[in-house]
């Protein structure tokens, strides 16, 4: 199982699919021959971000040929599944053929439509990707019925609601390597939310496309668009708001990630730390009691991406101090709580404290066992680890859990 999923692996088989030597691809890249050659002799089980970046871009590969995604349906070549041919049929219907007819139009009331999508992302957030799958496709066909009958605001509210729809389809099919897809689910959100009353949701899809962007190696698409969703919302008066001000830090978080993968940690550092300011803000601004489904966005979110742009920027010291004390809000999805235990496992792997690093990895273990298990930088680090003199308690079950050969 190690073989198969080992970042060398990848390169390696990528390499020679581009017909390249190890010297070829680093004149490609701009990533050094020794690097690339501890990569492929599976001497080494990671690397930092902006250089999976640039692996990328020397191989003329989507980032998610490297890095993959927990857990589900990752792009593997293969011919779709039948659940991931609905996802499509929902989110592009057939040309020449009758509008799908929605689950039961009797019960198709705005907050039953509104519980289904809600229902949906907090599958999507708990990284239920298969249930989500066999939902998704229904909540996209109601959301289109009732954005087309009604008044003109009834009209509206349902082409807001088919927004929040298609962006998550959109989500979804970027967790599973489908970036085409999800940029065509996008397209069509951003169309739905420009015919809606919400003037938050465009630029809340725009954070969406520009997480595509950035999957696509496209960073400074990316960085572009989210500055841009960023100055309209801010233009528009609305970061004296707390749903304002939610949307906004959001984006700024995606432009400061746009950066940090393109290697200018220090311009995403400040970016990060204009999000935390606007965090601040935010709580002590009055709480929205309209129930949006707005972007996360708080002091635990922002510091959780802090973390996280430290240590892919190898800055593990620094990664452990923002993480250490951290209590995190009860906003925070699951699949946030996991990512902030893998990197302060990564951050502890890289300052040679094997043991902070297993208590990460068992804590994690824990709370997500089949996304831990289904996650390429989880089995790097244990293997890292498993080559490192110190092998402390818990380390041999945890290799064996994640089938990294002794």
């Amino acid at each position: 199982m190690a073989s198969e999923q080992h970042l060398g692996t990848k390169v390696r088989r990528l390499r020679r699919l581009a017909d390249l030597t190890q010297e070829g691809l680093a004149e490609a890249s701009a990533v050094s021959v020794d690097v690339i050659r501890k990569l492929e002799q599976q001497r080494r089980g990671s690397v930092a971000l902006p250089t999976l970046h640039a692996l990328a871009h020397g191989l003329g590969v989507e980032l998610t040929s490297l890095i993959g995604d927990p857990p589900g349906a990752p792009s593997t070549g293969e011919a779709d599944s039948p659940q991931l041919v609905a996802v499509r049929r929902a989110i592009m219907p057939p040309l020449f053929a009758a509008p799908a007819e929605p689950a039961g139009p009797e019960k198709l009331t705005p907050s039953h439509l509104r519980a289904e999508i809600t229902d949906g992302w907090t599958l999507y957030h708990d990284a239920q990707f298969g249930r989500l799958m066999e939902l998704l496709p229904g909540i996209i066909v109601d959301a289109r019925f009732v954005a087309s009958v009604g008044n003109s605001d009834e009209r509206a509210a349902g082409q807001a609601a088919l927004g929040k729809a298609l962006q998550l389809g959109g989500h979804l099919a970027i967790r599973m390597g489908k970036t085409d897809l999800a940029l065509s689910s996008l397209e069509r959100a951003m169309a739905a939310a420009d015919a809606s009353s919400d003037p938050l949701l465009a630029p809340m899809i725009a954070n969406s496309v520009a997480w595509a962007y950035q999957r696509q190696n496209r960073l400074d698409d990316a960085t572009t668009l989210a500055v841009h969703a960023a100055d309209a919302v801010e233009h528009g008066r609305r970061t004296g708001e707390a749903d304002g001000t939610r949307v906004w830090g959001g984006l700024l978080m995606s432009a400061a990630t746009s950066h940090a993968r393109g290697g200018d940690y220090d311009r995403a550092d400040d970016l990060m730390r204009t999000a935390e300011q606007a965090a601040k803000r935010l709580a002590r601004l009055p709480k929205p009691v309209n129930g949006k489904l707005l972007s996360i966005f708080s002091m635990s979110s922002v510091r959780v991406e802090r973390v996280r742009l430290a240590v892919q920027h190898s800055r593990p010291e620094e990664a452990l101090a923002l993480a250490k004390g951290m209590r995190l809000s009860k906003d925070v999805p699951p699949s946030w709580r996991t990512w902030l235990l893998l990197d302060v496992a990564r951050a502890h792997t890289d300052v040679g404290d094997a043991e902070g690093a297993v208590k990460a990895l068992e804590s994690l273990k824990r709370q997500a066992p089949t996304w831990m298990r289904h996650h390429t930088l989880a089995v790097s680090i244990v293997s890292d680890l498993r080559d490192g003199a110190a092998r402390p308690p818990g380390l041999r079950a945890l290799a064996a859990f994640l089938g990294v050969d002794e």
